[in-house]
């Protein structure tokens, strides 16, 4: 037991030193470095070298590959992964080292290297270079789309191995981000997200508090013994970027900078950034690129350089970005995305996605739910899963007919607030006593909602629009025919008939919505429209919709039976 001080370990107390129990594997280890990584993990971080007695960040200008190599060597953390610049692990509070190191690459420490005299730089702590190593690995994700994102296996005992899902959660998931320097974790996920390990399962339940280094010092039940199956392997998805709204796949775009998350200026990000953000989530594809703060406005600080992706990187962190691309932004100029997703359960036999027979896929199959204790719960899961919206009602029996695969779970038990269904309890999968007649199902409201109120009909009325979890009447100066035409194909109510302004069914006691919006006229839903950030001023004229699938109306004192003076029964 050393206190710091002593010159050597033989000062220091011990308890008897010959005396000892099991201690096999157990020996300690140091390594001495004039190096360190600071702000991430031990084999990733800001750049510190010692010097005089004093620690001093490095320069980006004065470091390079060759360097890389040299110091991930001498912190026994494999092979440089990636340099980064620009503070990207955060400014650092020390001296500036600004002479250049001109390694090699071959030497054991950075010391051993020569340094320009002569170089020296106007350096800031904006730009203290950063370094991710690979580590001498001791976990590793498998089968994602990058290195940050997949299966979480362990190396132990020379072979690697799975960890069960059992209490496997978001502080679990924060740890093995941490120990890979992959950010900041996005999900933590079960039942074989990434697919299922072949190697043994070393742990059934891992126990972080979230502030180790790595996985290996968190608690554990049952290390190397386990009640488990490689059906319940554990998954990791980490990103230096996160999509804030209804879904994991869609929102905000929010990225990570020197531990802090910025909301993304819509002028500094385009179709190709959007693929790497999909990508980079497991979230499939974009669908859409939407401006003017259409999830609502961020409260984090504003990124507003330029990203450069080409569209094919794995990661945002690996686009390179334009320092001397500054844009004025506000909250009013959040960049919204919307991925495809690679879903996992799907709505089946509804007239919309957002309604129908509950199917799930499991071991590469689409199945069903028996509707056993299926409530509203289970419903807001996959509602939110979808990107649906509320849940309106969770249907048994059949409602939208009977499945023909298998029958996944008898019994889903949700809380309500999880991410996807596959995160809820259940009585166990591929065991039930069960039927097709007792498939469950769900009506979900839709994503980002319109409707039509107290109309004579589901299909007319005025129109309210669902935002930040509100209903809100639409001002008649923000909307014209082409909203109009895809409101009516949102509602499965045909194409409309008439736009009437001026508070036509009634005035309304919702909130005002005064930004355009901006449709093109042949969108699914309104929520893929573009809306602009100027703002009307409105009352009480709200908007009024008639759309065709209104029946009971008539064209009377016209020319032929398509044109006249509209009549309402």
């Amino acid at each position: 037991m050393c206190n710091g001080s002593e010159s050597t370990l033989k000062k220091c107390g011990s308890m008897q030193s010959s005396v000892h129990d099991e201690c096999l594997d157990k020996s300690a280890q140091v390594i001495c470095s004039e190096v360190r990584l600071v702000g991430g993990s031990r084999c990733s971080g800001r750049l510190e070298i010692l010097h005089d007695q004093t620690w001093m960040s490095v320069c980006d200008a004065v470091f390079d590959q060759q360097d890389a190599e040299v110091v991930c060597r001498e912190l026994d953390c494999g092979a440089p992964v990636q340099v980064l610049g620009a503070a990207a692990f955060g400014k650092g509070d020390t001296q500036m080292w600004t002479q250049e190191i001109q390694c090699r690459g071959n030497e054991s420490q950075i010391h051993l290297c020569p340094t320009s005299t002569s170089h020296e730089n106007n350096c800031s702590h904006d730009s203290n270079i950063g370094l991710v190593c690979a580590d001498n690995m001791k976990v590793r994700l498998v089968g994602g789309n990058s290195s940050c994102a997949g299966r979480v296996e362990i190396h132990h005992r020379g072979q690697w191995g799975t960890v069960c899902q059992e209490d496997w959660d978001m502080t679990e998931a924060g740890v093995v981000c941490r120990e890979l320097g992959c950010g900041e974790p996005i999900d933590a996920l079960g039942s074989a997200h990434f697919g299922q390990g072949s190697g043994p399962i070393w742990t059934r339940i891992m126990l972080c508090t979230g502030s180790e280094s790595t996985l290996k010092f968190c608690g554990s039940v049952e290390w190397g013994f386990y009640d488990c199956d490689h059906s319940k392997d554990a998954g990791v998805i980490c990103s230096g970027v996160r999509l804030v709204g209804n879904s994991r796949c869609s929102g905000r775009v929010e990225v990570s900078h020197g531990n802090t998350w910025h909301t993304v200026c819509d002028a500094a990000f385009d179709q190709q950034d959007a693929e790497v953000v999909c990508r980079e989530l497991d979230c499939g594809a974009p669908v859409q690129v939407l401006g003017a703060a259409a999830f609502g406005k961020g409260d984090t600080q504003m990124w507003t350089q330029e990203i450069q992706c080409r569209g094919n990187e794995s990661q945002i962190h690996l686009c390179p970005t334009s320092p001397s691309h500054e844009n004025n932004c506000s909250h009013d100029n959040d960049q919204k995305l919307l991925c495809t997703d690679k879903k996992n359960v799907r709505l089946v036999g509804g007239n919309s996605r957002c309604a129908g027979r509950v199917e799930i896929l499991h071991r590469g199959q689409w199945g069903t739910v028996c509707h056993d204790f299926w409530d509203l719960a289970d419903a807001a899961v996959v509602c939110r899963e979808l990107d649906c919206g509320e849940p309106v009602d969770a249907v048994s029996d059949a409602h939208f007919g009977p499945g023909s695969g298998p029958i996944w779970v008898n019994t889903i038990l949700c809380a309500g607030s999880e991410s996807t269904l596959k995160n809820c309890g259940s009585s166990g999968w591929s065991i039930h006593v069960c039927t097709h007649s007792l498939d469950a199902g769900v009506i979900c409201s839709g994503h980002t909602p319109s409707r039509l109120v107290n109309g004579p009909h589901l299909c007319s009325g005025r129109l309210e629009i669902f935002h930040n979890q509100t209903w809100m009447s639409v001002c008649d100066a923000v909307f014209d025919q082409q909203d109009a035409e895809v409101v009516c194909r949102e509602l499965d109510c045909g194409a409309p008939v008439q736009v009437l302004g001026a508070a036509a069914f009634d005035k309304g006691d919702t909130q005002m919505w005064t930004q355009e919006i901006q449709c093109r006229g042949n969108e699914s839903q309104i929520s893929f429209c573009s809306i602009s950030s100027q703002k009307h001023t409105c009352i009480s004229d709200n908007i009024f919709l008639i759309c065709s699938g209104y029946t009971d109306l008539r064209l009377v004192n016209g020319s032929d039976s398509c044109s006249g003076r509209v009549e309402l029964q």
